[in-house]
């Protein structure tokens, strides 16, 4: 691993752990046991180590809708395992979400990106519900309105469940990743087919 990467995994450690405002590239360069020079050779600023952290998650996120969107024979399991990859992904930069208003405050640059993200995404969705109407999931007469407000729904949930988290539940990775996972799918339950629904009771109701 290089220094450049060794700085990026270990900022996204501490940045997980204690929180984006109180964590400094001299924070970084001292858990390294590397000088703070060294450091600022990579990175100038904690503001730039944010940056490409923010679009490492972007890209593992487009990997994953990619695949999701590519998938043919869409079924209730591939959307469960798209959701439940994505609270893994969420989870593994939480930081980012946890102090989501201030990072977009602080850095202009990532707010405009979460703007034309968030623009695309709504395509990207739409093209997967569309998918899963055509694989007999979802079923086929959903009103457009119905369709639009899940995708906002989904984005709400998705940009907020780990300050919920950290606020109410405080449950550990995997029991967020799960609990939060199921959160989301029940947002799709009323869309499902009457024998999705059965399926989805017997699979993933405990």
């Amino acid at each position: 691993m290089s220094t450049k990467e060794k700085i990026l995994s270990k900022a996204l450690e501490l940045f997980n752990e204690k929180g984006y405002n109180t964590i400094t590239t001299r924070h970084i360069a001292a858990e390294l046991n590397i000088s703070a020079g060294n450091l600022h050779y990579h990175f100038r600023h904690s503001e730039d180590i944010i940056k490409i952290l923010f679009a490492d998650l972007t890209l593992k996120m487009d990997d994953l809708l990619n695949h999701m969107k590519k998938a043919e024979s869409k079924t209730l399991e591939d959307l469960y395992q798209f959701t439940r990859s994505t609270c893994k992904i969420f989870y593994s930069y939480r930081f980012i979400f946890i102090s989501f208003v201030d990072i977009l405050k602080n850095i202009p640059e990532i707010e405009s990106k979460y703007e034309g993200i968030n623009f695309s995404r709504k395509e990207e969705f739409q093209l997967i519900f569309s998918g899963l109407q055509k694989n007999d999931v979802f079923q086929k007469d959903i009103p457009s309105f119905v369709v639009d407000c899940l995708t906002e729904q989904i984005f709400i949930l998705a940009d907020n469940w780990l300050t919920h988290n950290r606020l109410i539940l405080k449950l550990d990775q995997q029991q967020a990743i799960n609990h939060y996972t199921l959160l989301q799918m029940n947002l799709f339950y009323p869309l499902l087919n009457k024998e999705q629904q059965k399926l989805y009771e017997h699979r993933y109701i405990k």
